[in-house]
């Protein structure tokens, strides 16, 4: 808006300085928290030290950068780091739609309501208690499910050596946990859709399914468009607590379960090389930038309405 404009802009301000003040909290909190923490990014760029602190550290151009890749880890941590989340996301979705669906086409009341708060319970369960309960559950000693399967004779699941098993169980530990939360979010979007289109479908025959097929998911599809966009802008940042939690530093399982987060961190509690952390960091924040970018390209092509920007 132009000053010049009778004073356009401080007109705007003093009419709705109600809501400018509601959003101060915001966007200082946003400042604070993301934008002045993003001045750090010269470390990737640094030969840091404690001494010297992050602007006075000796300049190394992309020296950073090129013993990240050249440890043989980069590549690897970036492939399960996106093989990991693509699998998250998709897996969310799909479940977190199918739910919403269900939970939309219960008829009683109570028992749907019952429903929703069994399924979004886990949502509040901390990763750490998650944690405990797989253990306690699979550890090959003294794990309720080797236990069980002792008892009837098949042998003991040695769950913590072998990694295959995570790319199945971490998936279900994901959906399992945001499902509920997700199906919150699509059913919300269900309880928008106008009932007399359902009523109408219901006079002409349609069946349960017909219903489902021609009406909830094409209107859910904005829906669905937008939250998938969102989550692949995170598609490079993984579930650092559940990785962190659920596997650690098990040796047996780093290679297949590690992730550019979880690298970080294990830099810097491990050598406390905060130049090479920063630089993945770095590296990691380009990739989601450019996955969204393309993604939201790639949805502008087929419908702009869809896009994010």
């Amino acid at each position: 808006m132009k000053l010049r404009d009778g004073g356009g802009l401080f007109r705007e301000l003093a009419r709705n300085r109600t809501l400018y003040l509601m959003f101060v909290p915001i966007a200082l909190y946003f400042l604070l928290f993301a934008y002045l923490p993003m001045t750090g990014i010269v470390m990737a760029f640094k030969e840091f030290n404690f001494r010297d602190g992050i602007w006075l550290s000796p300049w190394n151009g992309v020296k950073n950068f090129k013993f990240f890749f050249i440890s043989g880890k980069a590549l690897q941590v970036t492939a399960n780091t996106f093989f990991y989340n693509f699998l998250f996301l998709a897996l969310y979705t799909l479940f977190s739609v199918a739910v919403a669906i269900f939970v939309a086409e219960m008829k009683g009341r109570y028992f749907k309501k019952a429903a929703q708060s069994f399924m979004f319970l886990p949502y509040f369960i901390s990763w750490v208690v998650v944690s405990a309960m797989v253990y306690n559950f699979f550890n090959y000693d003294t794990g309720t499910f080797n236990h069980l399967i002792a008892a009837l004779g098949a042998k003991p699941l040695n769950l913590y050596s072998t990694p295959a098993d995570w790319y199945f169980l971490l998936p279900f530990l994901y959906v399992w946990k945001w499902v509920g939360f997700g199906s919150v979010l699509y059913l919300a979007a269900i309880m928008g859709i106008d009932p007399e289109i359902y009523e109408a479908a219901t006079i002409d025959g349609a069946s349960v399914f017909q219903r489902i097929r021609s009406i909830t998911l094409p209107s859910l599809r904005m829906t669905m468009t937008v939250l998938v966009l969102l989550g692949v802008g995170r598609i490079m940042r993984g579930e650092f607590d559940m990785f962190w939690q659920l596997i650690g530093n098990n040796g047996p399982l780093i290679d297949s379960t590690d992730i550019i987060d979880t690298l970080v961190f294990r830099s810097i509690m491990g050598s406390q090389d905060f130049a090479m952390a920063s630089a993945a960091g770095l590296y990691q924040s380009l990739l989601c930038l450019a996955i969204i970018l393309l993604a939201n390209a790639l949805v502008r092509r087929v419908d702009e309405d869809y896009a994010l920007f």
